[in-house]
């Protein structure tokens, strides 16, 4: 009878666990997945992803230890120059031929304040896998006029481009980078929430 008991109290548990479950869609007519680096130590080069897909999960609308998924897909690069941006998909940066996606899983998404976070996780280019931590700022949770609940971030954090193997580095008259190895991360990402 014990058993039966604990059996029936696991159960009831795991089933308010999956129903308090929340899925986050980009909303990606108002998202942004942008990056810039500094180009000949006086400018600064700003780029972003054109196609990406990804997805959060939360429990209700409390995106502490949310669940973050998201992939963007290399040939979408787009600097707003098209020589450019095949430079980037060549081996010398991407080899998006090989290496076609960029992949982001996040490990731990915790609370600083009511409108801050920190989000750590796992980003993988050209094969290459590092830890990255990054800041979430939160902008809140609005329901818009068509029933819809959305939620905004700007996630922001730089990684060294040498780590992932985009290797390309020809330097200047001076001994300076053209292209800085520092990569900022700048998203934008607006949310909405998966109707039950």
């Amino acid at each position: 009878m014990h058993n039966i008991k604990s059996f029936l109290f696991a159960l009831v548990v795991l089933t308010i666990s999956l129903s308090a479950q929340v899925k986050w869609e980009f909303d990606k007519s108002h998202s942004k997945i942008g990056f810039s680096v500094t180009h000949m130590l006086v400018s600064t080069v700003e780029g972003n992803f054109k196609n990406y897909d990804g997805s959060v999960t939360t429990t209700g609308d409390n995106f502490e230890n949310a669940k973050i998924n998201f992939e963007a897909d290399i040939n979408s690069i787009n600097t707003d120059n098209e020589r450019r941006d095949e430079h980037l998909k060549s081996d010398d940066f991407f080899a998006a031929d090989k290496f076609p996606k960029l992949t982001f899983v996040g490990k731990s998404f915790k609370k600083v304040d009511d409108h801050n976070f920190k989000l750590i996780g796992d980003i993988t280019i050209r094969g290459i896998t590092k830890e990255v931590e990054l800041n979430a700022k939160f902008n809140g949770i609005v329901n818009d006029p068509w029933g819809n609940t959305r939620a905004g971030f700007k996630i922001t954090g730089s990684l060294n481009r040498f780590d992932f193997g985009l290797k390309w580095n020809a330097l200047i008259e001076t001994g300076g980078a053209i292209v800085s190895n520092e990569v900022d991360l700048i998203i934008n990402a607006e949310l909405v929430k998966e109707k039950e």
